[in-house]
């Protein structure tokens, strides 16, 4: 199969033997495995990969998307599978300027889960649909058996509409534009990989799954327009986000770190353990590139809704032919930020 003409414009290039974590991870490898494999089978040409497609119908155009959440454990500081699960779908389609109308959602659910884990993660996919003014619609549920699942996977898929005040690409994204992140980085990520009790750390720290729309909303009123891009920044992170960014849109992407808020904890667990916080997952986050223009109103306005305190625009858009992230310290050092490379915390999502 590898060569072989696909949609008569493109080639399978993917050669790896086999499929390890590490293309899962949202990195490199995902990469690889998604332009090398995925794409020429499956999209057409010129298609822009996103979290979310844009299906245009009559006279709207619709956003649809689609996730598999199979974190470990079901459970940790701040929520659960099932409310990662509506936040994620929700997040996807908010990314695409598109204002979240309906879940459907399959359950696959390990012969001997307890009945009452069950009950608890509907009901916080429930509270969570609420929270998220979405509607859960419909759905499917399997039983595997035992050994053949890790308690409980689920699956998700949501449509929402796209405000017609947004045109979101690549493509739009030019020299000077701004960078904007909506908080602290890393939390959700560090979260899961200490409740899994595998280390010997403790630190006062909780996941940031929530449901960005109220932000996304609130900031297409103000610039519409001027948003040219949007990315939640879950697995890989910040510096993958921004990667792919810098090779779809031929820019180079410049942060301050100063400018880049991470908890205490946070940055004290990666350095112990040797991660980038720039690496690590988030779910309650989203990077918005938008017209210098609009900095200052989109700052203004997100600080004044709950959770939006500590937004920050984090860099800028410069003219580049490396396509590259590039970090300037507060002491004056500047580094190279890669994507990811390798899977450093499974199943964080």
């Amino acid at each position: 199969m590898k060569g072989e003409k696909i949609m008569g414009t493109k080639n399978v290039t993917f050669t790896d033997s086999q499929i390890e974590l590490a293309h899962g991870a949202g990195g490199k490898a995902s990469r690889k495995l998604i332009d090398g494999l995925l794409v020429p089978y499956l999209m057409k040409k010129n298609e822009e990969l996103a979290d979310v497609a844009i299906v245009p119908m009559a006279n709207n155009r619709v956003a649809f998307t689609t996730d598999s959440y199979v974190v470990s454990p079901l459970t940790f500081n701040g929520g659960s599978i099932g409310e990662l699960a509506v936040n994620g779908t929700v997040n996807d389609l908010a990314m695409g300027g598109a204002k979240p109308l309906a879940i459907v959602s399959t359950l696959i659910i390990e012969e001997g889960l307890p009945s009452d884990v069950l009950e608890r993660e509907v009901k916080a996919m429930g509270l969570a649909a609420e929270q998220a003014g979405v509607s859960v619609v419909g759905g499917d549920t399997k039983v595997v058996e035992h050994n053949h699942a890790d308690k409980l996977f689920i699956t998700t898929a949501g449509i929402g509409l796209i405000d017609e005040r947004v045109a979101l690409s690549a493509k739009r994204v030019e020299p000077g534009d701004k960078i904007i992140l909506s908080g602290p980085i890393g939390d959700h990520g560090i979260t899961i990989l200490l409740a899994r009790g595998e280390l010997d750390l403790e630190a006062d720290i909780k996941s940031d799954t929530r449901s960005v729309w109220p932000f996304v909303s609130k900031i297409i009123d103000i610039a519409g327009p001027g948003i040219k891009w949007m990315r939640d920044p879950t697995r890989g992170g910040v510096a993958t986000a921004l990667n792919e960014l810098a090779i779809d849109a031929n820019v180079t992407v410049e942060l301050q770190d100063k400018l880049i808020k991470i908890h205490p904890a946070v940055r004290g667990s990666c350095e112990i353990l040797g991660l980038d916080p720039l690496h690590i997952a988030n779910e309650g986050q989203f990077i918005a590139v938008v017209s210098p223009e609009y900095e200052k109103p989109i700052l203004n306005a997100m600080k004044e809704i709950p959770g939006g305190e500590e937004v920050e625009c984090i860099g800028e858009i410069q003219k580049g032919e490396r396509n590259i992230v590039i970090a300037h310290s507060q002491y004056g050092g500047t580094r190279s930020v890669d994507m990811l490379v390798g899977d450093p915390l499974p199943r964080i999502c």
